[in-house]
């Protein structure tokens, strides 16, 4: 399978990046942070200010939820970047976007969007249990260091009752930014019985383009090695 020019770029960088890894480490470098806001300094060039205009459709249409359902709600969103993913959700009592490199992102203008950000990591929520009615976690749970650690607060976070969303790329190799590879099941796993699965899709990652312009079920009976995406609703139990 002929890879991507994107893709190249990523295995190139990890190839060069792993044996290096030590000794940056030892010198308190942390690769992975300086690959995330070289990306997002560089689509903040290309785009200008950054778009989020797919985020209501991610959070109603993708999922089949109408947006009255997130009125009066408490939204978490983890993860988040800096595009202000919440911005849409108006009529919520609360919407937080949680990322540990929210303080490089006011550099990016997050100032001017209508949501809180929380610079923390994901495996360390500084909320109390059971605060969010919805905690969201779109095309970052790779991304994190600890993927049992995050979801265990997520989960810790939501109230019973709530709804866990997830959007996850299922990718064969890891990446510097994106060190996690997910399993397609990865949503029986999580909560040790404390949170049921009510929706789960599989999707064709689209060779070019947004990672969510596709609704193309993934083959899995096609042994080629490729990227796919994961949706999945789960509810927290009472």
């Amino acid at each position: 399978m002929k890879i991507p020019a994107r893709g190249a770029i990523k295995a190139t960088a990890l190839l060069a990046y792993r044996p290096l890894k030590p000794v940056l480490d030892a010198l308190g470098f942390d690769a992975k942070a300086a690959y995330e806001r070289a990306y997002w300094r560089s689509r903040q060039i290309e785009e200008g200010a950054l778009a989020n205009s797919w985020y209501e459709d991610i959070f109603t249409t993708w999922i089949d939820v109408d947006r009255s359902f997130y009125a009066g709600k408490r939204i978490l969103d983890v993860g988040c970047g800096p595009r202000g993913s919440l911005e849409w959700a108006d009529d919520a009592l609360e919407r937080v976007g949680l990322d540990p490199l929210v303080d490089d992102y006011r550099k990016l203008g997050i100032e001017r969007h209508a949501m809180t950000y929380c610079a923390a990591s994901a495996e360390a929520i500084p909320y109390p249990d059971g605060h969010f009615d919805l905690v969201s976690s779109i095309n970052s749970l790779d991304h994190v260091d600890d993927v049992d650690a995050a979801l265990a607060e997520m989960c810790r976070v939501l109230k019973p009752g709530g709804m866990l969303l997830l959007v996850v790329e299922i990718h064969p190799t890891p990446t510097i930014a994106e060190p996690n590879v997910l399993p397609w099941d990865l949503a029986h796993r999580i909560g040790g019985g404390s949170m049921e699965v009510i929706e789960e899709v599989h999707l064709e990652r689209p060779s070019c383009g947004h990672y969510l312009e596709t609704r193309t079920p993934f083959d899995h009976t096609d042994p080629r090695r490729r990227n796919g995406i994961l949706l999945t609703k789960l509810t927290k139990r009472a």
